[in-house]
């Protein structure tokens, strides 16, 4: 049991040695934090994506999923 704790100790170390550094990279870049290209922020409701400013597929099965009760109402007034 001693040598689990042991292990548990030195890879939790590790694991916040490595945090540390990505916070102080990140703290020393001084660049502002965005999100990626696509997935919510490509079915936002506009034509264009938020990030890159690309055209978005009308027919993305993502806002089926965003939005799934207007899409129930669609099809039971278009049935």
């Amino acid at each position: 049991m001693t040598t689990f704790f042991a292990v548990f100790g030195v890879v939790f170390a590790a694991l916040m040695i490595v945090m540390a550094g990505m916070a102080i990279g990140a703290v020393f870049r001084n660049k502002p934090i965005q999100g990626s290209c696509g997935g919510l922020n490509a079915i936002e409701g506009s034509d264009h994506c938020v990030i890159c400013n690309r055209e978005v597929d009308p027919n993305s099965p993502l806002r089926d999923k965003l939005h799934p009760c207007k899409n129930k109402a669609a099809n039971s007034s278009a049935a």
